[in-house]
């Protein structure tokens, strides 16, 4: 993990009084202000899926779904993808019905958020540490959850605020990810949408996914597509946003009703993996010898478990990376390549080869040329800009690597933009129903039936580090760490209130 954050929350913190508002691209209109949120804390509950989508099924139940799915998964692992079988299809064609002036539509952008300064530091990471499937204390700790994540992110802050000094004081997820709304809303005009709103959801800081919902509802959304940001699903990723999705529509009449539907993953469109093979490729050319320089993905890590439970990130993950390859193959580039995964936290296994395992491996191998490609991230954050260009780049260095480079993230590359477009056209005549049978793992569809497929557990996934075990075990002393910790700060706040040390008295 970055020395910024070091896990995902859903609690909302509540500190900033300043008004933070949810922009809509609206089609008819400037780029404007179009509601102001509300600040409802996130929680973990299940909702039903409306009425009006079941009718949308046309008997593609998700019992079939799941028919479908066992079979892929009846020996362990998912029937590989013929990584020369996807061809660069034209633009999506907007049927008549969704061109006509016939109710607005939404697009709802998902992604994780990040301090724009380094005064949201610290109630940023707050929001990560109080989080209960972060740290799942036991229920006789519960009260302990709000002050542990104070004294955490109190500790933290600091060194994180460091580290986003060091890429400008603040992290540019938020414009960048406006940026990308803007651009896919006029590639949506252009394609013929006459009234599409594209919104912006951030899990865990400004705008806050439920601002986003509420501006939904104020502007009369009739179908919405949701889309994260996340080209390859996680259920700790996009799952986690889906989830907050869920708990929000169960609670809201108009939300309810409202005919939606999920692109959850996207890493085997056309567009997108032309996009990647062109920045890799214009990359690789910059280097004094480019037949040499090896290709190297860093995605982001999730736990084993995880992946244990049915997660298909793994597997996408490779997949995406298989078909990135091939195009680069076809236009005559053919470099050696890794992947590995980065960011990984606490004592539980995370997927392998690590990041920084794997550049030292190469470097002892005699590796001189390395370029780096993150490939869970379609935006610069404190991910790229700090952990890929400042750590490793300095950990490649050391390993004797002598020449580096970095492929930029996609950002508003017109390619990916207009291949989003496409995707969110081509999902429409399934708003309110599970999507027809694509290549892709995790097919679209509304967020209960995603959620029921890849999250049946919803909260008994477990958590990055596994919370209160006995013994002399690495949960334990890991454990043992973060009490004596808090016990460390509590002795802190007594002394600098009463002015008298604790254990004075014993000297």
């Amino acid at each position: 993990m970055t020395r910024a954050s070091q896990s995902l929350s859903s609690t909302v913190y509540n500190s900033r009084l300043s008004s933070h508002t949810v922009c809509a691209r609206n089609t008819t209109a400037p780029p404007s202000t179009s509601a102001t949120g509300s600040r409802r804390r996130p929680g973990r509950v299940t909702l039903n899926t409306p009425a009006s989508s079941r009718e949308h099924l046309g008997g593609k139940t998700l019992s079939a779904f799941n028919s479908r799915r066992n079979k892929q998964t009846a020996t362990g692992r998912v029937t590989s993808v013929n990584v020369t079988s996807f061809q660069r299809s034209p633009t999506a064609v907007v049927r008549k019905e969704d061109s006509e002036e016939s109710g607005k539509i939404g697009v709802l952008l998902l992604n994780l958020g990040g301090p724009e300064t380094l005064d949201d530091v610290q109630p940023f990471l707050y929001n990560l540490f109080a989080d209960p499937d972060i740290i799942r204390l036991p229920d006789a700790l519960k009260w302990a959850q709000k002050p542990l994540a104070f004294a955490l992110s109190g500790a933290r802050a600091p060194k994180s605020a460091e580290a986003y000094a060091s890429i400008g004081g603040g992290s540019p997820l938020r414009r960048i990810t406006d940026d990308q709304a803007d651009a896919l809303k006029s590639s949506l005009v252009g394609r013929g949408l006459k009234d599409v709103h594209v919104y912006v959801g951030m899990r865990y800081w400004y705008p806050f996914t439920e601002e986003a919902l509420e501006a939904i509802k104020q502007d009369g959304v009739e179908r919405l597509v949701v889309l994260p940001l996340y080209p390859q699903f996680s259920i700790s990723t996009s799952g986690s946003s889906l989830r907050l999705i869920e708990e929000i529509f169960k609670t809201d009449s108009y939300l309810k009703s409202l005919k939606h539907t999920v692109i959850p993953s996207w890493y085997q469109r056309p567009g997108y993996l032309e996009a990647m093979a062109d920045l890799i490729q214009n990359e690789v050319d910059k280097f004094r010898t480019p037949g040499e320089a090896h290709i190297f993905f860093s995605a982001h890590g999730v736990p084993v478990s995880y992946i244990e439970e049915g997660d298909p990130y793994k597997e996408e993950m490779e997949q995406c990376v298989d078909l990135i390859m091939s195009e680069l193959k076809n236009r005559g580039v053919e470099n050696p390549h890794t992947l590995a995964y980065q960011s990984r936290v606490g004592p539980v296994e995370w997927l392998k080869p690590y990041t920084d395992d794997s550049i030292k491996e190469l470097g002892s191998k005699g590796v001189k040329s390395l370029l780096a490609v993150p490939i869970s991230f379609v935006s610069e954050h404190i991910e790229t800009l700090e952990e890929i260009d400042m750590e490793y780049r300095e950990l490649a260095e050391e390993s004797g690597i002598q020449n580096w480079g970095r492929v930029p993230a996609l950002g508003v590359e017109p390619t990916f933009i207009d291949d989003l477009a496409d995707a969110v056209i081509e999902a429409l005549p399934y708003v309110g129903a599970m999507g027809p049978d694509t290549p892709e793992l995790v097919p679209s569809g509304p967020v209960q039936d995603l959620l029921a497929t890849y999250d049946r557990k919803r909260l008994g996934l477990p958590a990055p580090v596994t919370v209160w075990e006995w013994g002399f075990t690495k949960s334990a002393e890991t454990w043992n760490g973060r009490v004596a910790m808090v016990a460390v700060v509590m002795l802190l706040l007594i002394e600098l209130t009463t002015g008298h040390g604790v254990l004075s008295g014993f000297q």
